[in-house]
């Protein structure tokens, strides 16, 4: 039995471009272009009436680009999405797997790349141009070191009041008046504070607070 061909859709507001890939792969047996669009709204339509295998999308093109690779990325279509893109800035390629890409392709390389990609993405397997990949995959790391640092402790408004008090070293009583909370109400923060910040007392409170904040400080920089 034959294997069926891969079908891919293009999205790119250059008309040359389209044009130019679809006579590339037109050269390819194992693949087949079904569709092009020139616009965001036009990727989603394709994904939604033609459902391709992979679909290329441009990052510079009219509509937005990032909510539409989110919704692709989680839709119920098994479409993966390659970013081919002359706009090689590690935010936005940071951005776009954020949103669900696993390929990142790089427009002005050789035309062999997109093949790769290909190979690589039906896989599912992440693929990024050469000349890119170690500046993207340090955003990556990073991106997940500030996540982690967020997501590890999560204080609400009331906590981060109370902490606020704490690295000027009131007591109890003394944030409790300023809250206009009852000394019973800010024992009872304190203690879930304990418990969130794995502290001992409301000394390690107040270094493990500053740590957390000098940490996210640091990744928000980053």
């Amino acid at each position: 039995m034959m294997t069926p061909r891969l079908k891919l859709a293009f999205v790119d507001d250059h008309p040359a471009m389209l044009r130019g890939l679809i006579s590339v792969f037109e050269d390819y047996a194992e693949y087949q272009v079904i569709a092009t669009a020139a616009t965001a709204d036009g990727a989603l339509e394709i994904v939604q009436h033609e459902a391709p295998d992979v679909i290329f999308l441009d990052l510079s093109m009219p509509g937005d680009v990032f909510g539409t690779i989110k919704l692709i990325a989680s839709g119920h279509t098994a479409t993966r999405v390659i970013i081919y893109t002359a706009f090689s800035s590690t935010e936005s390629a940071v951005r776009a797997m954020d949103m669900g890409a696993i390929g990142f392709v790089l427009k002005g390389g050789p035309m062999a790349e997109l093949t790769e990609a290909l190979r690589s993405v039906v896989s599912n397997e992440l693929y990024i141009s050469r000349q890119f990949a170690s500046n993207v995959l340090s955003g990556l790391r990073e991106r997940s070191k500030r996540r982690e640092i967020n997501d590890a402790v999560r204080l609400n408004l009331r906590e981060k009041q109370i902490v606020a008090h704490l690295f000027e070293a009131k007591t109890n009583k003394e944030i409790a008046h300023h809250l206009n909370l009852s000394e019973k109400t800010i024992k009872h923060y304190m203690s879930g504070l304990m418990q969130k910040l794995k502290a001992r007392n409301r000394v390690e409170v107040v270094i493990a607070a500053r740590r957390q904040q000098e940490a996210q400080r640091s990744g928000a920089t980053q």
